[in-house]
């Protein structure tokens, strides 16, 4: 049974789904702060100072600004991610030669992973187009670039949906692209060589969770450093088109490297670091263990 492609690329969905699931749950309170941080770093002196704002501002609930769509976007993109993920490691054992068992090295762990993300984008970038805008929604009523809403996922939707049609959601589509292929390699790469590391010769599937969750830690922070720049015109394109037309990729970058400094590109990273080893330690955690579980539960029948 575990050879069996259409049931290896179910139980691939279905952990990935778990893993994106647990990823929101510990990294959503963080992931808030760097959305606000980078589409509005005039506002908040630091991390400690945004956060203590938006406690002031809507109280506890603000850190969970966007969570729906935010857990649906992690749950599909993570669906996508890990399934093919799983296609793209099989189809490079079969590019280099290699038995349909064998242990593919980082490196081409790392490839597999950037042509997986390239697939994921696809249904990532609509939900996070919601998530990004829910969350900054506050900062963007204040500054008067829009009217005082609802700030629900069906009034961000309708609005979207009034004002650009459909392709609206696809705003910042190039951005994510960017994002997710280079960073992915790095994600990918980062998390299988440490895990690696931590084997020191065993079979990489009888680490605990401990190193799991660190080789995930280290996975998640090698895809910020690599491409934080790129993540924030993402965010910054998908927020302040909200208002009218916003410029694309090139447009936005020179702009606010023009206007603010090289620096506010990283506007926000603190977060993003500090959600990189509680999000992708449980992420990696929720993935290996359901996976390891449903794998079992076949190679019993």
């Amino acid at each position: 049974m575990k050879s069996n492609p259409a049931i290896q690329a179910a139980i691939d969905l279905t952990a990935g789904a778990a893993g994106g699931t647990a990823c929101m749950l510990t990294g959503q309170p963080f992931d808030t702060m760097k959305v606000k941080m980078q589409t509005f770093p005039a506002l908040y002196r630091g991390l400690g100072d945004c956060c203590l704002k938006t406690y002031a501002q809507v109280g506890f609930r603000g850190f969970y600004k966007g969570a729906s769509p935010a857990l649906i976007a992690n749950v599909a993109e993570n669906s996508v991610l890990f399934l093919s993920y799983g296609f793209w490691q099989r189809a490079v054992r079969r590019a280099v030669g290699a038995d349909a068992q064998a242990e593919l090295s980082g490196v081409q762990n790392a490839a597999a992973g950037s042509l997986a993300a390239a697939c994921a984008a696809l249904v990532v970038c609509p939900t996070e187009l919601v998530k990004c805008r829910l969350q900054a929604m506050y900062e963007m009523e204040t500054s008067g670039k829009i009217a005082t809403s609802q700030g629900t996922v069906w009034s961000v939707v309708k609005g979207t949906l009034r004002k650009h049609g459909p392709l609206g959601f696809y705003h910042g589509l190039s951005s994510t692209l960017l994002r997710e292929v280079p960073g992915y390699f790095f994600f990918f790469g980062g998390y299988e060589e440490t895990r690696s590391f931590f084997a020191s010769g065993r079979s990489k599937d009888e680490l605990g969770p401990v190193p799991l969750m660190l080789s995930g830690g280290v996975g998640g922070t090698c895809l910020w450093l690599a491409v934080y720049p790129v993540d924030c015109i993402k965010s910054r394109i998908q927020v302040l088109s909200m208002s009218g037309k916003q410029a694309g990729f090139i447009g936005t970058c020179t702009s606010v490297v023009k206007n603010e400094g090289i620096m506010a590109l990283y506007s926000g990273l603190k977060p993003a670091v500090m959600r990189a080893f509680p999000a992708n330690g449980a992420l990696f955690l929720a993935y290996e263990y359901s996976r390891k579980l449903m794998m079992s539960q076949f190679e019993a029948d």
